[in-house]
């Protein structure tokens, strides 16, 4: 096996594919372990599929089921063996649904769980596969989700424990590099440019201030080009298509952009030292060094 670790903390299925997912299979075709924990199952999406409405939460509230499979397949076009849904089998939590929304309130959504409570059960993973690198949301989750805030503040929290020795069972287990997922402005920019120029939208947006989840480019520490598993990660993300419209806006970024687009991943390091290995704007180029 690999000494070379990477372990992803994402809130739902479909997110790790469109943060990560080039990452994810680059590293693992160079022989790295790579493990995905998926905090809810994300029965509160929306269902962009009209034959398959019934599954949604306002109607039999099969959707999380579903997504399942779909997270499954997305995994087996990115090549990863090792993901799991935090909790399993003892507990799972649901999806607190968008902020501000009723699905907050109830009392198994992972936006009420306990902090230290969720994260005993990522300490034991973290323990267990001892990944040098983790990569999670900053602390408004990207996009202010609920649950990607949450994910943010287990991840964080059960890095902090695994490294306690005085803290569950099992060696304790310091990460040595900790990232955040960041999309900077400047490419959401030109996205959205290009997408004018064609007579487009993306997401409605006149320019990436109007993006939550776009970040000033300094905020860029870490670049992976993952340009060579593009096809990988568009076909992950066709795997997800309760989630995700084939002609929607993220595969129009492709077609009008090049799918280049989806091979380049932006991080932000917050915990360990910054590689030398750096491209011509002084970024890092591999989340290991």
């Amino acid at each position: 096996m690999s000494d070379r670790s990477l372990l992803l903390v994402h809130a739902h299925p479909d997110d790790e594919t469109i943060n990560n997912g080039a990452t994810m299979a680059k590293y693992v075709s160079e022989g790295a372990r790579v493990t995905l924990v998926t905090c809810t199952r994300g029965e509160e999406g929306e269902v962009l599929i009209p034959a398959l409405s019934h599954l949604a939460s306002t109607a039999n509230d099969e959707l999380g089921k579903h997504r399942e499979t779909e997270l499954a397949d997305a995994m087996a076009a990115l090549g990863i063996t090792d993901f799991r849904f935090l909790g399993a089998p003892d507990r799972m939590w649901r999806d607190s649904g968008m902020m501000g929304t009723e699905p907050n309130n109830r009392s198994d959504v992972f936006w009420q769980a306990g902090l230290d409570d969720a994260a005993s059960y990522l300490v034991k993973i973290i323990r267990e596969v001892k990944p040098q690198v983790l990569v999670t949301y900053d602390e408004f989750g990207g996009y202010g989700h609920p649950d990607h805030i949450q994910a943010h503040r287990v991840a964080m929290r059960a890095a902090e424990l695994a490294a306690d020795a005085k803290f569950g069972i099992g060696e304790p287990w310091e990460i040595s590099k900790i990232y955040w997922n960041t999309m900077p402005k400047s490419v959401i920019q030109d996205g959205i440019d290009k997408m004018k120029e064609l007579g487009s939208s993306f997401f409605g947006a006149e320019s990436a201030d109007d993006l939550p989840f776009a970040k000033p480019d300094e905020l860029v520490t870490t670049l992976i080009d993952g340009t060579e598993f593009i096809d990988a990660k568009m076909k992950a993300m066709a795997a997800h298509p309760t989630q995700i419209e084939l002609d929607g806006p993220f595969f129009a970024l492709s077609n009008n952009l090049g799918n280049q687009v989806w091979g380049h991943e932006y991080y932000t390091l917050v915990k360990g030292t910054k590689s030398s290995n750096v491209d011509a704007k002084g970024r890092e180029v591999d989340l290991f060094a």
